[in-house]
């Protein structure tokens, strides 16, 4: 069986750690490079960066801050926010990223996924989808979840699997940062959909959420941010908790 991953997220704005709720109200959480480093001291299996302004304010990724990060870093770490073609992508990766996370450009052109695919592998690839539940079921948003899109979530995912993304990071708009659960139904979906790995993002509240997510949601992997960066919830006593639970994580 494969292991369950741990993964905390360092959503930045102005080069600072944000985090808001239902992706508003933002406040902010530390040092991204202090609070990287804790986190791959800690035990967690991965580093997620999102820099989540990016994309609406037409820039690129903060790459001196992906570098400072990366330095300090002996764990997998996945960059996203405001990446929009192959040479972007080739950036990050020699700024220290191991996985790149395109999420807007991709809704807008598809075929980027290709590109990439093609150039750096599907490993490389982190498809990011924010959905949230509407009338006629889940839809993708875009642009930090500025902006709804006709795309059902789990046909963008097959599409964007098909085109050679390697990974999902999928996050409820409507549970992120509300503490109350992850979204379970949605979660499971995608994981017994897809041939890829899925990591849950949106609404860890407790250590029990997490164990809801690998057993009824079927992730692969689970993403949390306030919730670490303000040791509400310590990683290695959050392991020790999965352990006890038959949850196969790396300790």
């Amino acid at each position: 069986m494969l292991t369950k991953r741990i993964i905390p997220c360092l959503d930045i704005k102005d080069g600072q750690t944000v985090k808001g709720v239902n992706f508003i109200n933002l406040r902010q959480a530390g040092d991204p490079v202090e609070l990287g480093a804790r986190y791959a001291r800690e035990g967690a299996d991965e580093l997620v960066f999102l820099d989540i302004t990016a994309t609406v304010e037409k820039r690129q990724t903060l790459i001196a801050l992906v570098e400072r990060i990366a330095a300090r870093l002996d764990i997998p770490f996945t960059v996203g926010g405001g990446v929009r073609s192959v040479e972007d992508v080739g950036v990050l990766l020699a700024a220290g990223a191991d996985k790149v996370a395109v999420n807007s450009a991709a809704v807008h052109k598809p075929e980027l996924v290709d590109a990439i695919a093609r150039e750096y592998g599907s490993q490389c690839l982190v498809l990011a989808i924010d959905a949230r539940r509407t009338d006629t079921g889940w839809r993708v948003f875009i642009h930090g979840g500025r902006t709804a899109t006709e795309r059902d979530a789990l046909k963008w995912g097959r599409e964007v699997v098909a085109r050679g993304a390697g990974e999902i990071l999928l996050t409820s708009m409507d549970h992120d940062g509300t503490k109350q659960g992850f979204a379970i139904e949605l979660t499971r979906r995608f994981a017994e959909a897809l041939p890829v790995p899925v990591i849950a993002s949106g609404g860890a509240g407790t250590m029990q959420h997490f164990v809801d997510i690998f057993t009824e949601g079927k992730a692969d992997a689970a993403l949390a941010a306030s919730l670490f960066h303000f040791r509400e919830l310590e990683i290695p006593a959050l392991k020790d908790y999965l352990h006890e639970n038959n949850i196969e994580v790396r300790r």
